[in-house]
Formats: structure tokens, C-alpha cells, sequence
């Protein structure tokens, strides 16, 4: 997984995520503290009044005279994602891949999903079932709902699919308005929930108003986290000086009513349309936080209706989500504190909403969320600290170990001085083992050893050129690295994909790699487009512009070229890679191709 800083890849995604950090807070409620240090601690409100209290007076600090200016916590993260599995007792015959994710079970949105059975994807609005045996498509349902929304992303669970339809953005000379603001009661995304079976039908719909961040889902149960800011109507500004300005846009503020802070949606069902918010007992804070963005996670049983939300909120920022198979952690880095960054824990293993279960901080940023992972109990975090633009030369990176000790994750072990003058690019944790790539110039490929959490240590480096922004785990100790080749000056020449042994930890080698001069590959900002099929060494990897995806097999000791596979000229790049039985799909912008796995000869276009 690479940089989001260096990719681009969705900036809103770092935010939402916090508003997953959580405490119970009814009337009367008692604060729920985190740990000692009031950075981090989350506090619950005695009551409605005093919640509308403490929001009025964080947000009146930041008001200017042009209102509230700017989005202090919008941060670029990096990601990856999860399969869809099927429900119990459900069977398909063939053999097929999933969404590329970092954890098994834990379940994440996607561009298409398969089954083995059918493929599901949404373009331009609609919903598209097409049958893999007949490679014909079965099934269409327009989700537009009179809005104008960009390709969505969705979730399967047995004949369910959770469709999360964004808002689109385009210039209006285009036709098309730009939003926030087209989207049909609200400003967010359009959340649906469809039933595959037969001739598809929305089952309930949900509209909020705020930004979609990410999504999870283990089992039936989804969570979506948005976003939203106050909405606070500023008077308008008729001459004056800026203090004038200001004092009156503070004076809206401090008159503002609770509803403008609290996250709104509304849910569809049977025809009619509910409106509603998150409650007031359900939203908590860090003990300092500016009341300029909340956060919140609303969950669906994808098994339902969506009759209950069971929404909960934060008044904070957030960067990374990473999720395990019991626990959900959140990391955000608190405004104050430069290099530093804090991590909540919640238990969210069962249905309902999460549980507030630890907190910790360790130094330094991660990059995503591939940065850290859960192991035996303990978290594992991967973080670059120190260094400038202008001042490279003094960052570093570590791996930190936490350990939970009541409401408390701290720190029991470090390994630290990895990388010197250079930052992340890649981290995979793989059981009690830890593999980290930094680059400035040369990418030094760090074998770790974390199978005592209080002595994590380095086992073995390797140097090459170039950089390896997303690590995928082989089997039979080998890994897959896919990012750029470099030369000694670190300017990059193409895309990179190799092969590494790390049977070895104390002497990892690079075993061959394959070079694609002046390209670049979407896999560096989304893991979600690699696909490896472990029993062939079926190896795809969609690239940037016309360049198709590339096939490759990646054995024992050396990763060749297959072939490519590229759809028709006007139906843009390859997004995304499946394997059903023989088959191999690619989906792009403008339909489905199908190709043979093994010649890579087409064998079907399914255009949308």
C-alpha cells in the first residue's frame, strides 16, 4: 500500500473514520475516560444543554469573518480492503476471487463483487448483475432516485447487496450541477439496499447528509461513517471591518440550535420517508476538539430493512481505520501535536454499535492502515517520524507494539532507526512477522521479527532501487512487492512488480521482478486492484492510461509476463481484476470484458 500523499488517493476517507471513536453518553451519563493526558480522552455529556454549550463555544473560537473558513482535519490515508462471504450454509460451485483486503472477514466495499455465481457492480447509478456461466447480463436497476451520482461502491451478503452511491462532481457547463447539493434530501451519499434475488428491488434506501468516508461489514451488519459539518447560516457581510464581521458571525453561532451540529439522514422503506439524527446521548468528545466537523457510523443489517441505524457521533477528526476480526481501531493525530498519533480501539465484533474498549498514542504518522495490524492480542504500528519537505534528511520510521491494559493500549516494545532520511511507503505484518519499505532514494525492504512483543527487532535488509508502495504475502515464504523502479538518483522510470524471499529473515533477496518503462499502476494507491490467485500464481495488476492490466505469473523463484489484457479503446483504464473458474474479468469505466485465464484470448464484452 502506498502514500496517500503521494497518489492522491481519497483525501476524505482520512476524516470520517473517527467517528467511530465512541463513548456512551446518556443524560446524566458519567465521563468515559480513555487514559491519563486529555488529548485523548473521550467525554461524555451530562445533557443535551451542555452538549449545544460545548459546541457552540469550540466552534465561536475558529468563526472569521467569512464564517468558518477552511477544514482543519481533512488529511489525505491510504487503504486496502475485504471479500464478500456468503451466508451460512450458501454454496457455489466456482471457485473465485474477492476483493483484495488486508484482513479476511471483515468486509469492505468495492468497485464489483462476486459470488462465484453472478458479478455485481454499479455504473453510472445503476446496479448491473451479470451471470458468469452465460456471461450475459441478468439483471439492472436504475438507484438514481433523481439525483446525480458518480459510480458507487457496494457489499454483498448472501442475496443482499449495500450499494453506497457518491454524490457527483462536475462542472455545470456539462450539464450536471456541482454537489454537494443535487443529491435529493441531503448533501452525502445515498446508501441501498437491494435484493439480488430474481429481478433486483430496493429493498430501503438511506439518504445523509454529510461526507461518506468508508465502510465495514462483518456478518450481516454494516457500518457506514460519514461526516458532516455545522450548518450554520452566517449573516451577510455589508461593508464593515473583518472584526465587525467576525463578531457576528460568532454571535450566529452562539444562537445557532443543537439540530445544526447533529448529523442528519433519513431512511426509505415501503414508500414512506423517515427523517432523523443522531441523538444527543449518542454523541461524546475529546476532552479539546474544535466542533468544526462530527463524525458518525450508522449501522445496517444488510439482513434487514435498515429500520434502525443505531446511530452514534464524535465531535472529532480521524486519519486511518484499520479493522480486525473482534476490534476496530481509529487513529487520528490531534491538532497540537505535530507528530504524534492517537489510537482508539472499539470492540465491534457483534452486531449493534461499537464499543469504546482503548486508546494509546505512539509517535510519528502511519501510512494507512496496512500500517497497523492485530496479533496475539496485542497492536502492532508502523509510523515515519520527524522530516519536512524542505528537511527530509531527519525522518525516521518504527514499529511500535501495544499492549491493553484495561482502557489503556501502551507501548511494550519498539523497534525504531528504520529508514533514516526516508519515509514509508509499504508496510504488511504477516503473523509475528513485519515487513516494512521505505524510499527516498533506494528502497530498503525491512524484515522484522515481532513474535516477543516487548523486543520487536530487525532481522534483515535489502536495498534496491526504486520502491515497493504495496507488499502482498505468497506463501512458501515469498512476497510480492508492486510499486516503481527508480534510478540512483530515486527518479522514478515505471512500474515495478518483484518477487522477494523472505524465507530467510535475516537474509531477504529479491528473486526477479518485471518492469513496465514509463507506467504506473493503480495498485499503489489501491490494493483493492491487485489480484493474486494462490493456486496458479495468477498475478493481475491494472495500470494507469491505455496500459490495460498486466498478467503475470508469480511462482517460486521468478515473476514473468503472461500477457495483458486491455478493453476496448473508449471504455478507459482496467479498475479492477476477477477470477470465476477459468475466467478472468476486468472491469473498466464502460462495461465487463471477459478473457480466457489461461490464453488471455477475449471472450466476452458486456458493455454498460
Amino acid at each position: 500500500m502506498g502514500s496517500d500523499s503521494r497518489s492522491g488517493a481519497r483525501p476524505i476517507l482520512a476524516v470520517a473514520v473517527a467517528g467511530l471513536i465512541i463513548a456512551g453518553c446518556g443524560a446524566g451519563g458519567a465521563a468515559t475516560h480513555v487514559r491519563p493526558g486529555s488529548s485523548i480522552r473521550l467525554v461524555a455529556y451530562d445533557d443535551c444543554g451542555e452538549l449545544l454549550g460545548g459546541l457552540r463555544k469550540a466552534t465561536a473560537a475558529h468563526v472569521g469573518p467569512y464564517g468558518l473558513g477552511g477544514d482543519p482535519v481533512m488529511r489525505p490515508l491510504a487503504g486496502g480492503r475485504v471479500p464478500g462471504d456468503m451466508k451460512a450454509g450458501q454454496q457455489t460451485a466456482t471457485p473465485h476471487s474477492d476483493t483484495n483486503v488486508q484482513e479476511p472477514g471483515v468486509d469492505e466495499p468495492d468497485q464489483v463483487k462476486t459470488d462465484g455465481r453472478r458479478i455485481v457492480t454499479v455504473a453510472r447509478g445503476r446496479l448491473i448483475v451479470v451471470d458468469t456461466a452465460s456471461r450475459r447480463r441478468t439483471g439492472s436497476l436504475d438507484l438514481r432516485a433523481g439525483g446525480a451520482w458518480s459510480a458507487g461502491e457496494l457489499m454483498l451478503y448472501g442475496d443482499r447487496a449495500l450499494v453506497v452511491l457518491h454524490p457527483a462532481i462536475t462542472f455545470a457547463r456539462e450539464g450536471i450541477v456541482d454537489v454537494p447539493g443535487t443529491a435529493p434530501g441531503g448533501s452525502g451519499p445515498r446508501l441501498v439496499l437491494v435484493d439480488l434475488r430474481g429481478t433486483p428491488r430496493v429493498v430501503s434506501s438511506m439518504q445523509v447528509d454529510g461526507s461518506y468516508v468508508d465502510a465495514r461489514r462483518t456478518g450481516p451488519t454494516a457500518r457506514i461513517v460519514v461526516r458532516s459539518a455545522p450548518r450554520i447560516a452566517f449573516p451577510q457581510r455589508h461593508g464593515g471591518t473583518d472584526a465587525e464581521a467576525t463578531a457576528a458571525n460568532r454571535r450566529a453561532v452562539r444562537s445557532a440550535p443543537l439540530d445544526a451540529w447533529l448529523p442528519r439522514y433519513s431512511v426509505t422503506r415501503g414508500g414512506r420517508t423517515t427523517a432523523d439524527k443522531v441523538p444527543c446521548d449518542q454523541v461524546s468528545h475529546p476532552a479539546s476538539y474544535t466542533g468544526l466537523s462530527m463524525v458518525s457510523v450508522l449501522s445496517v443489517d444488510l439482513s434487514g430493512d435498515m429500520a434502525d441505524a443505531s446511530p452514534v457521533a464524535v465531535v472529532a477528526g480521524g486519519e486511518t481505520v484499520y479493522g480486525s476480526s473482534t476490534g476496530l481501531y481509529v487513529t487520528d493525530r490531534p491538532s497540537g501535536a505535530a507528530d504524534r498519533t492517537d489510537i482508539y480501539r472499539f470492540d465491534a465484533g457483534s452486531s449493534g454499535p461499537p464499543r469504546f474498549a482503548a486508546s494509546g498514542s505512539v509517535p510519528g504518522t502511519p501510512v494507512g492502515r496496512y500500517a497497523l495490524s492485530e496479533y496475539a492480542g496485542n497492536l502492532r504500528v508502523a509510523t515515519t517520524s520527524g522530516g519536512t519537505v524542505t528537511s527530509p534528511g531527519t525522518s525516521q520510521s518504527a514499529v511500535y507494539v501495544l499492549a491493553r491494559h484495561g482502557t489503556r493500549l501502551e507501548q511494550v516494545g519498539e523497534a525504531g532507526g528504520l529508514g533514516r532520511g526516508e519515509r514509508l511507503y509499504a508496510v504488511r505484518f504477516a503473523g509475528p512477522a513485519g515487513y516494512v519499505a521505505t524510499f527516498r532514494q533506494t528502497d530498503p525492504l525491512y524484515v522484522l521479527d515481532l513474535r516477543d512483543p516487548a523486543r520487536p527487532r530487525v532481522t534483515g535488509e535489502l536495498k534496491i532501487s526504486g520502491y515497493s508502495a504495496y507488499l502482498h504475502p505468497a506463501g512458501d515464504g515469498r512476497l510480492i512487492g508492486v510499486g516503481q523502479q527508480a534510478d540512483a538518483d530515486g527518479h522514478v522510470k515505471g512500474a515495478q512488480v518483484s518477487l522477494f524471499d523472505v524465507s530467510d529473515p535475516a537474509a531477504p533477496r529479491r528473486l526477479s521482478g518485471y518492469t513496465l518503462p514509463s507506467s504506473w499502476s493503480t495498485v499503489e494507491g489501491d490494493p483493492r486492484a491487485f489480484l493474486y490467485w494462490p493456486a496458479t500464481g495468477l498475478t493481475v495488476v491494472p495500470m494507469g492510461g491505455r496500459d490495460g492490466a498486466l498478467v503475470l505469473s508469480a511462482g517460486a523463484s521468478s515473476v514473468r509476463r503472461l500477457g495483458g489484457v486491455r478493453p476496448p479503446d473508449a471504455a478507459g483504464p482496467v479498475q479492477r481484476a476477477l477470477l470465476v473458474g477459468g475466467t478472468l474479468w476486468t472491469l473498466s469505466a464502460s462495461g465487463l470484458q471477459a478473457n480466457d485465464a489461461t490464453t488471455l484470448a477475449k471472450t466476452a464484452w458486456l458493455p454498460f
